[in-house]
């Protein structure tokens, strides 16, 4: 015959138990969440720009120049200025170098608040990039200009 057997457990070992199982199911339960969303499907990226050649005047010396940007669906490829007189060129020296290194930071994905202007020639580059800035506001998607005017 067999003999009965009493065990005796306290409490505090019930609890214990109870929580590190509790514990033990939810880290499982994190790991497999962790890593079986590997398939995720992102959402698809909205166009930054429509792609084409938008163009901006500005005014110097009386005589109107076009600022002309090059962009496609995510940045801009190029920036130049177009009906540029060479008397305007001669008169503004300022003008073709400050629009090539403003056309570099802006080809690299350099947003305007961190673009580097460069002190002597801050009046010139504040007229480009707002002409800049024009042609770029044409280029946004039309979805973009409705959320604006609401």
């Amino acid at each position: 015959m067999r003999s009965t057997k009493i065990i005796v457990l306290q409490l505090k070992q019930i609890i214990y138990t109870v929580l590190f199982v509790i514990v033990g199911i939810c880290l499982i339960l994190l790991l497999i969440y962790m890593l079986g969303n590997k398939n995720d499907t992102k959402a698809p990226v909205m166009a930054t720009y429509v792609p084409g050649v938008y163009t901006s005047s500005i005014v110097i010396e009386n005589q109107p120049v076009n600022v002309e940007v090059v962009v496609d669906k995510n940045h801009i490829n190029s920036i130049n200025l177009t009906n540029l007189d060479s008397a305007i060129a001669t008169l503004n020296p300022a003008l073709v170098p400050t629009l090539n290194d403003l056309e570099i930071q802006l080809v690299n994905d350099t947003s305007f608040d961190n673009l580097s202007i460069k002190t002597d020639t801050k009046y010139t580059s504040s007229l480009l990039l707002g002409a800049i800035e024009k042609a770029l506001d044409k280029a946004k998607p039309e979805d973009v200009h409705n959320n604006k005017k609401k």
